[in-house]
């Protein structure tokens, strides 16, 4: 399938987001699917992702998490300095920000001429935390969440105080969730912390651990696990097909 590739600037509270699109290349309204990237914003890695995504006939749009704070189009490196900016601002912006983001990011999608109105979220490491918060909007009917970091820690966002795990009761849709346990940001306890939330709450979710180390997913890397990886794409696919179409 050919894909077209393009950028739209959504207005959120906090100024202007720069927000990637990855379609097919038939001019027609698609389900949509959030994707949200990890520290580093829209990588390479990023987009090939997004492209497996795309090519199995979705819109797919990667908004830039940090737009407030660094130029838009900016793009951290896989090193220890993007390592370490990328954390920062991690806990530098209000988590009020992270969400303010999502409702611009439906907002427009409720009138974008390429989305049907069919909306799933998905994203890794901090993005999977973000499609986690995403999935507390009502719009959003289907979403995987890849090591999710501090969920289980509270520890997003300024302040590092969030409120994920108090919130997971308006998680209306399906969610799917995937670590490792070889992951050392997600330690055991902290897995069965939000397993055991999820299950108090009645949320309608899939669990899945693997013998993997964080960023399994990512085909960059040492940590790279493409056996696991294309098992995981094949398990959220369905639930897109499923849900989504």
């Amino acid at each position: 399938m050919t894909l077209v590739e393009n950028f739209v600037d959504i207005e959120t509270a906090t100024g202007i987001m720069r927000s990637h699109t990855i379609r097919p290349i038939e001019k027609k309204a698609y389900p949509t699917i959030v994707l949200f990237s990890e520290i580093y914003q829209v990588t390479d890695p990023i987009r090939r992702t997004a492209s497996i995504l795309a090519g199995n006939g979705y819109l797919v749009i990667i908004p830039e998490v940090y737009h407030e704070y660094e130029a838009l189009g900016t793009v951290l490196e896989y090193d220890p300095i993007g390592t370490d900016r990328g954390n920062e601002l991690k806990t530098t912006k209000p988590v009020e920000a992270f969400d303010s983001d999502n409702e611009a990011l439906i907002l427009f999608l409720k009138k974008y001429e390429f989305c049907n109105g069919k909306i799933g979220s998905m994203g890794m490491c901090l993005g999977g935390h973000l499609a986690f918060r995403a999935a507390m909007f009502q719009e959003v009917i289907a979403t995987a969440c890849f090591y999710a970091t501090d969920i289980h820690k509270r520890s997003l966002g300024k302040g590092m105080n969030d409120n994920s795990l108090d919130r997971v009761g308006e998680i209306g849709g399906e969610l799917c969730m995937f670590w490792g346990r070889q992951d050392p940001h997600v330690p055991l306890e902290g897995r069965q912390s939000i397993y055991k939330t999820l299950v108090e709450n009645q949320v309608h979710f899939q669990w899945h651990e693997v013998n993997a180390a964080h960023a399994f997913l990512r085909d960059q890397g040492p940590r790279y696990d493409p056996a696991l990886a294309n098992q995981c794409y094949n398990i959220v696919l369905e639930m897109f097909h499923r849900l989504l179409n």
